[in-house]
């Protein structure tokens, strides 16, 4: 998951100077290259070319100057890089590396999907050397300049050259954005999928136990003064479920906590506590029977969880909605490759809690979406007077593994 902010994700210090710093020292190189590179270019030019003057290496300066505002302008940069080229050979300067600033132009151009304004550069730049060497009359210019079309076609190779090499550039950054981005909606879905299994998580668990809580906490209010010993029953209920729920959620937590703190972990729980779910049922007064068919046999964990989970949000759902003092489970495992769970209310269904919301809650999504994630299915509407939930969860491996 990042950890940046608005801008991106977070770097550090060092990084983020560099790549501040970077337009200034790739500016300062350019420079260096083009001052020197043509110092040594003019030794071997004159007296065909004009010698370099002060005005010269002015213009053998601005071009790279103009490099350090490629980034935000450079639509403005490569305009004006050509125009200090253009103005530099119109002058009769030797050549040699004036060219580079304008690439690395050009090349930006490109890459920041100004194309049209980078390729009519380009385009003023060729075809103002092609006038220069050919149009114009020799004694126009401050220099002669030797006619020769075998050097006009090296200079289109290096055209072709410069253009192909910046669409390379701009198609392998885009490679690398989309790439990115990719990753960024993998670690965004990664995160919300997390987020919704925490979601499921806790919403089972508080709505078990808090619907317990609610039950045996009016259970101990009407008993206390007539009936001490069943209200402090009930009180003993409360506070074993509202341990076991404090503990769950202690575990699903710790998940948001930071890698590498240790937190002690209970192992996720399975259909062997179903037992403890049909005891903490009876406390509250439902009495549940449950009924296996087929050879039992160990689940993966994420089918023995999501068993359990489904089990325990629909005796809530009994609990808190049925008028009904019983209910029934059903584990078949006749099927090889998959279990069925099956919960029965026998109804008839009970007045509403006035502090229910209107709607309804989650917890039938939950049981669906814990199903779909497996790869199974999930039932659940009336049943005869009642209300019945039936999941079917794959059990081999390949489609039940921990999600």
């Amino acid at each position: 998951m990042s950890t940046g902010t608005d801008h991106g994700p977070w770097q550090p210090p060092w990084i983020r100077a560099g790549k501040a710093g970077w337009p200034v020292a790739s500016s300062v190189l350019v420079g260096v290259i083009q001052l020197f590179g043509s110092s040594v270019a003019a030794k071997h030019q004159v007296p065909q070319r004009v010698p370099l003057d002060a005005f010269g290496y002015v213009l053998l300066l601005v071009g790279p100057a103009l490099l350090v505002l490629r980034k935000r302008h450079p639509v403005a940069v490569v305009g004006a890089s050509a125009a200090v080229t253009l103005l530099y050979l119109g002058a009769g300067y030797p050549y040699g590396p004036v060219f580079l600033s304008f690439a690395v132009a050009y090349c930006t151009a490109v890459g920041s999907d100004h194309r049209r304004a980078a390729w009519l550069s380009l385009g003023a730049v060729y075809l103002g050397h092609l006038l220069l060497t050919f149009a114009l009359p020799a004694d126009w210019q401050r220099g002669h300049i030797a006619r020769g079309w075998w050097q006009e076609l090296g200079v289109t190779a290096l055209v072709l050259l410069l253009a192909a090499v910046a669409e390379l550039v701009r198609f392998r950054h885009e490679q690398i954005a989309a790439h990115r981005a990719a990753e960024q909606a993998a670690a965004r879905r990664r995160a919300d999928e997390e987020r919704l299994k925490m979601a499921r998580e806790l919403h089972d668990i508080l709505a078990h136990s808090i619907s317990l809580i609610h039950l045996q906490a009016g259970v101990a209010l009407e008993l206390i003064d007539d009936q001490p010993e069943q209200a402090r029953s009930a009180l003993v209920t409360i506070k074993a479920a509202s341990k076991e729920a404090l503990g769950e959620v202690r575990q699903v937590l710790g998940t948001l906590r930071t890698p590498g703190t240790a937190a002690p972990r209970r192992p996720a729980p399975g259909l062997d506590r179903l037992p403890e779910l049909t005891a903490q049922a009876a406390h509250a007064g439902l009495d549940v029977a449950v009924r296996v068919e087929g050879a039992e046999r160990p689940p993966p964990t994420g089918v023995g969880l999501a068993a359990f989970r489904i089990v325990q949000e629909a005796l809530t759902n009994v609990i808190r909605h049925s008028a009904a003092r019983r209910a029934e489970i059903l584990l078949d495992w006749t099927a090889p490759d998959g279990l069925t769970v099956q919960v029965d209310d026998p109804g008839p269904a009970a007045a509403p809690d006035v502090a229910e919301p209107v709607g309804g809650g989650n917890g039938l999504a939950g049981m669906r979406e814990r199903a779909a994630a497996l790869g199974g299915t999930l039932a659940a509407g009336p049943h005869g007077t009642g209300f019945r939930v039936t999941a079917w969860l794959p059990t081999a491996r390949e489609g039940a593994g921990e999600r």
